[in-house]
């Protein structure tokens, strides 16, 4: 059993650490869906290592990431639908390699039902994703592109200042479209911000970005 599990299992009452413990812990591909719009939730799926990004897409086939799902991390849309019976309105995709751990629908409500610790994590975590989402909100709705844009390159640039995405990939980040994206990194090119290379971003100029993404304007 993983040690992140093991942590996790130890925090809770001895009766729902039992119940949990013998479930089998999944190892997941990157790349793979694990829902779609429509789809009824069938378990609670708990993130021991890896990433999972719920993404929105809408009529254009434009997307946004709404949030991520890391170890700790629960996804409100499975919450929701486990709870209130709600389907997916958005698709879950494993953005790296995964190991988790599916709690069936069953466990799942009978363990929000008697056990305080379990409950508590759920919505803790719920109200953290919930503030995700409105945080993606207030992005889109009230801060420029070129905020966003440096805000995303900053929280994705390794240590020698490259960024492993697309354009399509930061578009998705940031609510906007690649041709946006690619028009504000010309531009950020040309006022030396960030270099690209082979198709590579790499940050030029972190204090101007950061300085730009800090901007009340």
């Amino acid at each position: 059993m993983p040690a992140e599990f093991s942590d996790f299992l130890g925090s809770l009452d001895a009766e729902a650490a039992a119940r949990l413990s013998v479930l089998k812990t999944s190892d997941i591909a990157k790349g793979a869906v694990l829902f779609r719009p429509g789809d009824d939730a069938s378990g609670f799926l708990m993130v021991i290592s890896g990433r999972v990004g719920v993404y929105l897409t809408g009529a254009s086939g434009r997307e946004i990431l709404l949030y991520s799902v890391s170890p700790g991390e629960t996804c409100v849309q499975t919450t929701l639908g486990l709870l209130g019976g709600q389907p997916y309105g958005g698709e879950g995709i494993a953005e790296t390699a995964l190991k988790a751990v599916a709690v069936p629908r069953a466990l799942f409500l009978s363990l929000m039902a008697s056990s305080e610790p379990f409950r508590s994590f759920v919505f803790r975590a719920f109200a953290g994703r919930l503030n995700d989402v409105m945080h993606v909100l207030e992005q889109v709705a009230f801060v420029k592109v070129e905020q966003r844009l440096a805000r995303v390159l900053l929280q994705r640039a390794d240590a020698d200042g490259k960024v492993a995405a697309t354009h399509h990939e930061l578009a998705v980040a940031i609510g906007s479209v690649r041709e946006v994206v690619s028009r504000r990194l010309e531009a950020f090119g040309a006022g030396g911000l960030v270099e690209t290379v082979r198709g590579q971003i790499r940050l030029a100029d972190r204090i101007a970005l950061a300085a730009l993404a800090a901007s009340e304007t």
